[in-house]
């Protein structure tokens, strides 16, 4: 996607939308005292979330029909270890599912490949080795231990009140504020900073061209840019970009769309990859977000520190009750003798 890259600072997709930056919220008060809840259920064995439309479609037909989804040697992958696995994924991943079910495809084919090495090692008895097994109980033991750290630091299922909710979001107004938005097409023509003579003169040739097809009556930009950018997957869609936020435009291309009236396009802007000719579609004034478009992340944000707060808590408590003894000249020693080997 030549040309592109020009106009934004980070890789983000010029479609997706804006995700103002999130600093740490200020605390809503904790919650009364409460009872350790149960251990949190593994991952692999947690009930399971609302899948995908695509992939929910998927694994209900799969189970409905009593057919196997996937089979590489005696290994079978059905609907209920789908179930499981799309349990497993996060509100973004379940989207990215939702949109591209050939992720499901390629989750699938990593279960069977995963199931043909455990069939391998088992065969082999791998797992059996000293080292191996020594390595598979420490992974058990902090398996454990954060499975019920995560049981004794987890807030309240009512956690936070609507009260506190609406006391963090107006504390931190200001960080949902979504900054101005340009919605821009452009026409891109690539000549590299340090290109011969030859090549440059070709990419002026061509960038007068189009400034002649721009300046003809009734001149189609989207249609120009379709036949004459080098822009890719850009000049497919008529040169349109979407909205990019103010922040991640480049300065050479911000100063010169800010005085353009909506329609207008722009002198031709030489960057270090060539020609880029700017249309500016539309604009979207800054505007902040409101409670009810950020309620869950913000809640989800608001529980994560306090179960952070909450563990820290817990720990500290522990190591109070219990003071840790600790050789610190034995410690030394230990230091001194791994860096003398």
């Amino acid at each position: 996607m030549a040309g592109v890259s020009a106009l934004m600072l980070t890789a983000a997709h010029a479609q997706a939308p804006v995700q103002p930056t999130q600093p740490r919220v200020a605390q809503a008060p904790a919650p009364t005292k409460q009872k350790a809840a149960a251990p949190a259920a593994p991952a692999a064995v947690a009930p399971a979330l609302a899948a995908p439309a695509a992939a929910a479609s998927t694994v209900a037909s799969a189970k409905a029909s009593g057919e196997v989804v996937a089979r590489v040697g005696n290994n079978d992958v059905g609907a209920d270890d789908l179930r499981a696995y799309l349990a497993t994924l996060g509100p973004r991943e379940q989207a990215a599912v939702a949109q591209d079910p050939a992720l499901l495809s390629q989750a699938v084919r990593m279960m069977l490949a995963n199931r043909l090495v455990l069939q391998e090692l088992n065969a082999k008895k791998w797992d059996q080795q000293p080292q191996v097994t020594a390595q598979l109980q420490k992974l058990r033991e902090n398996a454990l231990v954060e499975l019920y750290l995560q049981s004794v630091s987890n807030p309240p299922a009512n956690f936070p009140s609507d009260d506190d909710l609406q006391k963090v979001y107006e504390a931190n107004r200001a960080a949902f504020l979504v900054p101005r938005q340009y919605q821009l097409s452009q026409i891109f023509i690539p000549m590299a900073k340090d290109a011969d003579k030859a090549t440059a003169d070709a990419a002026k040739k061509k960038l007068d061209e189009v400034q002649r097809k721009l300046k003809a009556p009734g001149a189609d930009f989207a249609g120009i840019a379709r036949t004459d950018s080098a822009a890719g997957e850009s000049a497919e869609r008529g040169g349109d970009l979407g909205l990019l936020p103010e922040d991640q435009i480049r300065p050479e291309i911000r100063a010169q769309i800010t005085g353009l009236a909506k329609g207008g396009v722009s002198d031709p802007i030489t960057l270090d990859d060539g020609y880029h000719v700017i249309r500016l579609v539309d604009t979207k004034v800054p505007y902040t977000r409101t409670l009810p478009e950020v309620r869950e992340q913000l809640v989800r944000q608001i529980r994560t520190q306090r179960a952070a707060a909450l563990r820290q808590n817990y720990l500290a408590e522990m190591l109070k009750q219990q003071p840790p003894i600790i050789n610190e000249l034995a410690l030394a020693k230990l230091l001194d003798d791994k860096a003398r080997n």
